[in-house]
């Protein structure tokens, strides 16, 4: 079905009417609950201050030192002094760990002791959730394409709440570890089939600007982990109120209707009619009849029958030398903006002042990000607003390194600019990516880019772990890897004002334009129509 027949029945329903607007604001609430679970390891694997706990056993007149993963019996007993120089014997942490409870009065790392020898199990608790991320892209993505949509965002939903609950109330290390990797599955699934859900029911006129802010809600998540941090510093209580808020999509998310665009893909074509006759109606326009649209689609653009649409394989993103540059590139700013995204949250515990109050700004910048981006994109063009932004955060990650940690407010507000540089390249590259494909892979480089910035978000939390061989490991990485990609960034063709390309030949054109109009912005014009939304299948796209 093409785009264009698409935009005819929303031409007479409405491109952003009170149904949709409806609809969109009930679906980009979940995206809170998605936001909170990406990050709710912020606080929950916090390691506190410990030492070794002492024999339950002590015997008159022992002397135990205490460090924080042994402890040493000394022989001479006599000797009270702090410097003892004597011989003595060291013994493993068998009795367990005292922990510094003026911060959290327990993590989940406290509750397992995953300090010491057992230290690389808290290191794989955000990693191993990204995987999930991953996995259930894919998953919930197919389902949605078999099952429909509304089933797949009630059941991701469910499923939200209930391992959520379940991971807070884990008997052991690895039953919470299985239950928030379901839980990332499910929340990665919600947020791809929800993209979809939304740009299904939505006009190309305000398409780009309820994509993008899509983002935003994911931002509100973050500030709601840093309150609930704030004010519960009890894992499991801070896990199962961080939990609570799906509920209300999950009690309303059945009066959700199919998309009609779902519904004609499957032949059912009566309940597709009664979907857009509801539309109308919340719209307060006059309907149309999908049997007309229907008409429009078979016969094609000239009359005739519709062509088989080819498969197409990753190596068709290296199709030339220009067009496989491009991709190396674009994958590189997905990495970048993945990995800076996700180190300046995790990392927000490491700047020094209040935790919780970093954490909160640092999401709160996020969303000014995503409406500048929105302005900017359209004014002075994709390309620009994206090389800036990166060199931004670059600049930034190094200000931060040369800020004295005494300083630490200063250290932070650096931090802020750097997040909104990243966020603002991190919800600009969904958009700079389909433009700069042809119709006949743009899906493709689409959800290629979007398997390589969760590669980096499974990175990321190791990133961070480094900080404790020197504190500024992830901004030197961050900082490096955002230079690089500001700088490729120049060489990418500028889409602003230009036709979405359907053939490579056009692709191609797009590099030749550009170097010979270097100088010269054409009249702005908004690329992001329903041709590039419908060619990005579940499986393909995604948020964060």
């Amino acid at each position: 079905m093409g785009s264009r027949h698409f935009e005819w029945i929303y031409d007479h329903v409405g491109h952003f009417g009170r149904f949709q607007r409806v609809l969109y604001f009930i679906c980009a609430f979940q995206n809170i609950s998605c936001g909170i679970h990406y990050l709710a390891s912020v606080f929950m694997g916090v390691t506190p201050r410990h030492v070794c706990r002492p024999p339950g056993n002590l015997q008159n007149g022992e002397i135990w030192e205490l460090s924080r993963c042994s402890r040493n019996k000394r022989e001479n007993t006599s000797s009270l002094d702090y410097e003892y120089t004597g011989s003595k014997k060291e013994f493993p942490c068998v009795d367990g760990y005292i922990y510094d409870q003026n911060t959290w009065k327990s993590t989940a790392v406290t509750q397992w002791n995953l300090v010491c020898d057992r230290k690389w199990l808290a290191m794989l608790i955000q990693p191993l959730f990204m995987f999930g991320v991953l996995l259930g892209s894919v998953t919930f993505g197919y389902f949605s394409d078999r099952l429909g949509r509304r089933v797949v965002l009630w059941a991701t939903s469910s499923g939200m709440f209930l391992f959520g609950i379940a991971a807070a109330f884990a008997v052991d290390y690895y039953t919470f570890m299985a239950a928030r990797f379901f839980l990332a599955m499910v929340a990665s699934g919600y947020l791809v089939v929800g993209f979809v859900y939304v740009m299904e029911f939505i006009g190309m006129k305000s398409r780009t600007w309820a994509s993008v802010h899509l983002h935003s809600f994911f931002a509100v998540g973050t500030l709601l982990v840093a309150l609930t941090g704030y004010l519960v510093r009890t894992w499991w209580l801070y896990q199962m109120i961080l939990s609570t808020v799906t509920v209300p999509f999950v009690l309303c998310c059945w009066v959700l209707p199919e998309t009609p665009f779902w519904l004609l893909s499957e032949g059912r074509y009566e309940e597709a009619q009664k979907i857009v006759d509801i539309m109308a109606k919340w719209n307060r326009t006059s309907s149309c009849k999908l049997s007309e649209f229907l008409s429009l689609d078979l016969q094609g653009p000239v009359g005739n029958s519709p062509t088989e649409v080819q498969k197409h394989s990753l190596s068709h993103l290296f199709y030339n030398w220009n067009i496989a540059t491009r991709t190396l590139t674009v994958w590189l700013i997905w990495f970048t903006g993945s990995l800076g995204f996700y180190s300046f949250s995790l990392n927000s515990v490491n700047l020094g002042g209040n935790e919780y109050l970093n954490l909160f700004l640092l999401g709160v910048v996020e969303i000014p990000a995503y409406t500048f981006v929105c302005i900017a994109m359209d004014k002075v063009g994709r390309r620009t607003v994206l090389a800036y932004a990166l060199f931004c955060s670059a600049l930034t990650c190094g200000v931060v390194m040369v800020i004295p940690h005494k300083h630490y407010i200063l250290g932070v507000v650096a931090a802020m600019v750097g997040k909104f540089a990243i966020g603002a390249a991190f919800g600009l590259i969904y958009l700079y990516t389909a433009e700069l494909y042809p119709t006949i892979v743009r899906s493709l480089a689409v959800g290629s880019g979007s398997m390589v910035c969760r590669l980096a978000s499974i990175l990321a939390p190791f990133s961070v772990d480094l900080s404790s061989v020197w504190i500024f490991i992830p901004q030197l990485f961050v900082g490096t890897m955002a230079f690089l990609s500001g700088v490729l960034t120049l060489k990418l063709p500028e889409t602003l004002g230009k036709q979405l390309a359907t053939t490579w030949e056009e692709a191609a054109k797009l590099e030749s334009e550009n170097e010979s109009n270097s100088s010269k912005l054409l009249p702005t014009t908004n690329n992001s129509g329903l041709e590039k939304t419908a060619a990005i299948t579940p499986r393909d796209s995604g948020l964060g």
